[in-house]
């Protein structure tokens, strides 16, 4: 599966984007914005350990944001079970470097798209940190309404701070 975007394309992680995971990766301005399970630093094994996982059992869910060919970000849907089983959360990051272009709105934009068009779901959501305003920004471009300001409801590099639950419910 592969989504052709005006800026990106969005396709299933695959062997060979290690090299280019690790360096876009490996930067604490994105591990400062993710949750601790996404590592810094962020190192070949790491690269190696996420694209074999992703390209065996998360093609269908997970996405490289790949600009010219190579791999520069991820973007994915979460399945939720037992009584959120009608839910996804949609969750991304993408290389410095690409920041201002445009390429995670239209990515968030898409993914959205795809996952209501194919998946029984109702509703996809976000959690994100509330000094990640650009974040915010992007899903609130794409049909995401702020639900809740989760009070000190995450601990991130020692620090507490409040997370902003945003939703798209069509």
């Amino acid at each position: 599966m592969e989504l052709r975007l005006k800026n990106s394309v969005l396709r299933p992680w695959k062997l060979g984007d290690e090299p280019s995971l690790e360096k876009h990766a490996n930067n604490r301005k994105i591990w400062i914005n993710v949750r601790d399970h996404f590592p810094h630093p962020y190192t070949r094994g790491d690269a190696m350990r996420w694209v074999q996982h992703a390209s065996l059992y998360l093609h269908e869910t997970v996405f490289a944001i790949t600009v010219d060919g190579v791999a520069v970000g991820s973007i994915g849907l979460v399945a939720k079970d037992d009584v959120y089983r009608k839910s996804m959360e949609i969750g991304y990051w993408l290389g410095e470097e690409f920041w201002g272009r445009g390429i995670v709105s239209e990515a968030v934009g898409a993914v959205t798209a795809y996952g209501f068009d194919r998946f029984d779901i109702v509703r996809i959501y976000a959690d994100v940190f509330d000094r990640n305003l650009a974040s915010a920004r992007v899903l609130e471009k794409n049909g995401y309404v702020l639900e809740a300001r989760l009070k000190r409801a995450v601990v991130k590099d020692g620090m507490i701070t409040d997370a902003l639950l945003y939703a798209n419910v069509p």
